[in-house]
């Protein structure tokens, strides 16, 4: 019996922003899900406009498990994450062992499908494919943001700023390109999106 897929299932049950007043909680399984496509996207912007060379699909499957290892860890509120460079190193290597023991939950034949998804320094296309994917993880938590902000929520003021901050600092060319062309539509309504002038559903 192999208890990996149960495992998983536990995603929805952990939820992030635990340190902040939210309008709307969120769990680390739908921010996966958004972290995944965000992650597609910024691969296909990276290869078609910025004379990248990844593979999209598989930067999309690393950004779907990229926290999966908080089934076991939970989620760390940023500021204590990144409190001190002890207590940095401290959690990767949590980090790190959480990882391994969910891959231990894969019967053998297909953990080597899975080492590569949780372990960064494993993956196929080193330090850029990750670098996506932090980048779509950054981007997930700016949306976040944005969205209650929109909702009256000024607990998440200080936290955009910074995110947004260092999104720049990231110096990714794709990044800056997907907040200039598909960030502000964020902050369009329903109707809006669809491209109406008036509220029939």
């Amino acid at each position: 019996m192999y208890s990996f897929f149960a495992m998983m299932a536990r995603m929805k049950y952990i939820e992030r922003w635990s340190l902040m007043r939210n309008s709307r909680s969120e769990n680390i399984s739908e921010h996966s899900l958004e972290v995944a496509m965000l992650a597609h996207g910024l691969a296909i912007i990276s290869n078609e406009r910025c004379g990248g060379d990844l593979d999209v699909n598989q930067i999309a499957l690393m950004a779907l498990y990229h926290d999966a290892n908080e089934i076991i860890t939970g989620d760390m509120p940023t500021p204590v994450k990144y409190f001190d460079e002890d207590i940095k190193d401290a959690y990767k290597r949590v980090e790190n062992v959480a990882s391994h023991t969910m891959i231990n939950k894969l019967p053998d034949y297909m953990q080597k499908y899975y080492r590569p998804l949780f372990l960064p320094e494993e993956g196929a296309e080193g330090g850029s494919a990750w670098r996506i994917v932090k980048a779509a993880d950054k981007l997930s938590a700016l949306i976040k943001c944005l969205e209650e902000l929109r909702s009256g929520n000024q607990e998440f003021a200080t936290a955009r700023e910074t995110i947004e901050k260092g999104l720049r600092e990231m110096d990714m060319p794709e990044v800056d390109l997907f907040m200039e062309e598909f960030l502000p539509a964020y902050n369009l309504t329903l109707d809006e999106l669809q491209g109406e002038k008036s509220g029939g559903r």
